[in-house]
């Protein structure tokens, strides 16, 4: 339950859910919740009609012609480079047997994970047709998403892929619209097979990477267990202000007021207590708005890639105390917290 992590205020699974689908802004975003008999309408609208320019070298093709699934992706061609508009060709209509992923340019950054975050640029196109249904190229503006929050198919054809790859996905009607009864808006029927190049411009990192800061004296002493933080704490009165200490400094984009961030915490009582810590069971994505007073005032400015150790006083905590975990009135958190990825709250 979030209500046991260090956010200002409890949130139930469907809260966090619903803020992780604000983020979702275009047409393949169809959440696997809708399943078999959901609500055709819960997808996205496409933001660039299914009239737009054919994108491949062939007339679109009526919708009852019998095509037989490709075991392969040598018949699509890609031009065209990393953070560039793509040029597909192929002779539509065509399908494919199952999910498939070409890596165009493979990337050295990190490795996408299942269910993990991330910000594309992507170009799509439904390959019974010819014709592009959306891009974010054309609206210079890259797409940040939950790879839990999408079809099927862009899912699987992410995950493991690194950071700075453009790949090739093509997906079945199965891993794509069906179970919505297609996208009429997009011009996306039952059985379509659906075309993308993605280029991953951001994932998140696996741990903190940078340079290392050496702590101002008197605060809990870190100490890093095959990338699991320890702290010690002090047996010393705790500050009365909110500290902020970074032990290692990232060097990716500073965190702003306005993000969503993707982290990993441990969390702290000053007498030593671990209330919990995200460790052993994965990093958390949420608004930085919906975190600890504390939390918000921290890592605004913090780079991702940080490492940030932050003594919170009971104002920007829980002045009140808390039932779940159980935090006496007055008491002051330490926490350590690695930033991994931030975007801003769609």
């Amino acid at each position: 339950m979030l209500a046991d992590r260090p956010v200002r205020r409890p949130r139930t699974s469907r809260a966090r859910t619903a803020l992780l689908t604000a983020a979702v802004t275009f047409s393949l975003m169809l959440l696997a919740a809708c399943g078999e008999g959901g609500d055709p309408n819960a997808s996205a609208s496409p933001s660039a009609p299914a009239s737009g320019s054919p994108s491949a070298d062939a007339s679109p093709s009526a919708s009852k012609v019998s095509v037989k699934p490709s075991d392969n992706l040598d018949a699509i061609t890609v031009t065209g480079g990393f953070g560039k508009e793509p040029k597909i060709k192929f002779k539509a209509p065509w399908a494919v047997d199952k999910t498939r992923t070409k890596v165009l340019s493979k990337g050295d950054g990190p490795t996408v994970k299942e269910g993990s975050t991330v910000t594309v640029d992507y170009y799509g196109v439904d390959a019974r047709t010819g014709k592009k249904f959306d891009d974010s190229f054309s609206r210079g503006e890259p797409a940040t998403f939950s790879l839990a929050q999408v079809v099927p198919g862009f899912a699987k054809g992410l995950t493991g892929q690194q950071q700075g790859s453009r790949v090739l996905i093509a997906m079945p009607g199965p891993d794509a619209y069906d179970a919505s009864g297609g996208n009429p808006q997009a011009g996306i029927e039952v059985g379509d097979t659906l075309l993308f190049v993605v280029d991953i411009v951001d994932a998140p990192l696996e741990g903190p990477e940078g340079k290392k800061v050496s702590p101002k004296t008197g605060l809990p002493t870190v100490t890093d267990t095959k990338g699991v933080p320890e702290v010690t704490i002090p047996k010393t009165d705790p500050p009365t202000k909110l500290t902020v200490q970074p032990l290692i400094k990232g060097d990716g984009a500073k965190v702003t007021e306005a993000d969503t961030i993707t982290f990993n915490y441990r969390w702290y009582t000053w007498d030593g207590k671990l209330l919990e810590d995200s460790y052993s069971s994965g990093p958390q994505t949420l608004p930085l708005s919906g975190l600890l007073p504390g939390m918000q005032k921290g890592l605004v400015g913090q780079p991702v890639g940080s490492r940030v150790l932050l003594i919170v006083p009971p104002a920007d905590g829980y002045p009140d105390g808390n039932a779940t975990p159980k935090i006496e009135k007055n008491t002051t958190l330490v926490l350590v917290v690695d930033l991994l990825f931030a975007a801003p709250t769609q």
